[in-house]
This record gives structure tokens, C-alpha cells and sequence, in this order.
């Protein structure tokens, strides 16, 4: 299975199938780690999964950020497009051909922005739903350590989920959320893939992260 994992598109995914970039490409599945509005606005959500709802993918997974306010209130607002092989989670999973996905939005507190828990208790318990059968997590903020490092040199990431994670042990986690941080980075046989398409700047920089999944074995090659 060919899986792209692209975030933190924030209202300029158009530029991905633009003719003047154009590289989604293709592939089986298309996951998008949160933030794919600049606030959660209505009009902004319905651009949003018009688009992705649109791609060629056969199978198209995303999960909010800390900018999509208007998920917050409505966690059935794809229901529309899933005709079209749209799956939204919200600390919830999805099984395809064999591969088990988890997705949540939340991340630590980060001044009054969406999906925001305080650290410790609240998040863990957030974290404890994750299954433990999970292939690939998706979660918009990272793990401590892990593609968590912001432009001052200073880890953000979740110490919480870093711990769920190194118990379920998935082969993948894609996040989002620190644009600085995209990348790719192997700890403890997971895969941890910060899969922000702007920069700091909030401008088109980062190619989409594209993997080769092997559903029997496991096994994971970078394309």
C-alpha cells in the first residue's frame, strides 16, 4: 500500500494539486495530520474536504489541529463525503486492507487555540484510548523528542504520548503542528514522520512524506 502523509496545510491545499506543483501524485492512501484551515470557519471546512474529498486517492484520512475550531462542535462533519472515501477520526480508527489507524487532535496546552489539554493527567488519558493493535497513529502535535523541535531549539512535543507510543509501538506516527520539525526520524523501530507542508513563514516548502506499506509484513520503504 502507497500512503502520502501531508499537515498544516492551513486553507492552501489547492497549491498540491496546482498545476503549477502537482505532487500528490498517487497512491492508495492520502493522510493529513490536522490544520487544514486557518481558523475552522464553516466555508473554510467545506473548501477543505471538497478538495480532499477530490484527490485520487482511494482512501483519504485526516484528523483536526489546533486550528480547526469548527470541529471542535461537529465531530460528524464528514459524513457527507465519505461516499467518496473520506474517514475522519476523532480518537477513533479505521481498518484498511489490513492496516489499523488511529487518529486525535489534541496536543498540549498552547495559548487558546483548539483541541488544547494541559499536560500530564488529561492528555494521558487521551493517549490511554490508543489502541494497542494500532499500525499508524496520527496525532497533530508529536511526541517529546521526536520532530518536536521548534525554531528556538526547544522540544514541545508530548512526554505523555512519547510513552503510549514506546508501550503500543506502531510502525508509524505522522503528526503535524511544529512546521519547523518536518521530517522523518526512526527511535525504538517507529517511524515518526512530521508531514508539515508550510513552513514558519506559512509558505509551500515540504514535499509530501510518501512510504511503501507492506500490510503482512510491516515492513516500511521511503519512496
Amino acid at each position: 500500500m502507497k500512503i502520502v502523509f501531508i499537515s498544516d496545510t492551513h486553507g492552501k491545499h489547492d497549491i498540491l494539486t496546482s498545476k503549477a506543483y502537482n505532487i500528490l501524485g498517487e497512491a492508495d492512501i492520502l493522510v493529513h495530520a490536522g490544520d487544514c484551515t486557518n481558523v475552522g470557519k464553516t466555508h473554510e471546512i467545506k473548501d477543505f474536504l471538497d478538495w480532499f474529498s477530490n484527490t485520487p486517492f482511494t482512501h483519504k484520512i485526516f484528523i483536526a489541529g489546533n486550528h480547526d475550531f469548527g470541529f471542535e462542535k461537529n465531530h460528524d462533519i464528514d459524513q457527507e463525503y465519505k461516499d467518496k472515501g473520506v474517514h475522519y477520526l476523532f480518537d477513533s480508527s479505521v481498518e484498511i486492507e489490513g492496516i489499523k489507524f488511529y487518529g486525535s487532535p489534541w496536543q498540549p496546552e498552547f495559548y487558546d487555540w483548539a483541541f488544547n489539554l494541559p499536560r500530564g493527567e488529561k492528555l494521558a488519558e487521551k493517549w490511554a484510548k490508543i489502541p494497542e493493535d494500532s499500525d499508524i497513529v496520527i496525532t497533530h502535535g508529536p511526541a517529546y523528542g521526536m520532530v518536536d523541535n521548534t525554531i528556538q531549539s526547544i522540544n514541545v512535543g508530548c512526554h505523555d504520548l512519547f510513552h503510549r507510543l514506546m508501550k503500543v509501538k506502531p510502525k508509524i506516527h505522522a503528526c503535524g503542528h511544529i512546521h519547523w520539525s518536518y521530517g522523518q526520524k526512526s527511535f525504538n523501530g517507529i517511524e515518526f514522520l512530521n508531514a508539515s507542508t508550510l513552513n514558519e513563514r506559512y509558505e509551500y516548502e515540504n514535499k509530501p512524506i510518501v512510504i511503501e506499506f507492506n500490510p503482512e509484513t510491516k515492513e516500511i520503504d521511503y519512496l
